[in-house]
């Protein structure tokens, strides 16, 4: 998580600041497509570099089986739900610095925007922080990261992906509201 915390967003962070900095998104809105299409398009193409960016990290896992003691056997179970988990909290940055980007044209501001709401989402999932709080049992159940625990201990629970896949709905969904802002104006 920590490590995505600062990947996800610096991806993130040109998707539409730079658009609107030089302009094109004027050019793209003009084009007959839907606000949602863009946005969808947008994303979808920075999940493959985020999920490209996993899967080169694979080979470590057939470096650590491969110099394994033989007698001792690899639970595949906890490695490709932590791929999972991984794969569902990079999205679900992606879709917050998507978000963020489209707030700005600043790119910096962006990134600045995507790690604070990331690390917000992270920090109220551990229980020295969510205990403190009033209604912080709740709170826990919105972060990014005790969802991401069960995930990686190897545990598939229904719960954790409708989080992730809720959470990426939620800013996309926020992602087109703000595109669609520009009409607004």
């Amino acid at each position: 998580p920590w490590l995505m915390l600062f990947f996800v967003p610096a991806v993130a962070m040109r998707i539409w600041a730079e658009e609107k900095k030089v302009g094109t998104d004027e050019l793209l809105m003009t084009l007959p497509v839907k606000d949602y299409e863009v946005v969808l398009g947008k994303y979808l193409a920075a999940l493959v570099l985020v999920a490209l960016a996993l899967i080169l990290t694979f080979p470590v896992v057939l470096v650590v089986k491969y110099f394994a003691d033989p007698h001792t056997p690899v639970d595949w179970g906890p490695i490709w739900c932590g791929y999972l988990g991984s794969l569902l909290m990079g999205a679900s940055f992606l879709a917050m610095g998507v978000w963020a980007s489209s707030l700005t044209r600043n790119q910096i501001i962006a990134f600045i925007i995507s790690c604070a709401v990331g690390f917000v989402l992270i920090l109220i999932g551990f229980p020295f922080i969510y205990q403190v709080l009033p209604g912080g049992e709740i709170l826990a159940r919105f972060s990014l990261y005790s969802h991401f625990l069960s995930l990686y201990r190897g545990v598939l629970d229904l719960a954790d992906v409708v989080y992730y896949l809720s959470a990426i709905a939620f800013f996309l969904f926020l992602n087109i509201r703000s595109v669609e802002s520009r009409k607004w104006k």
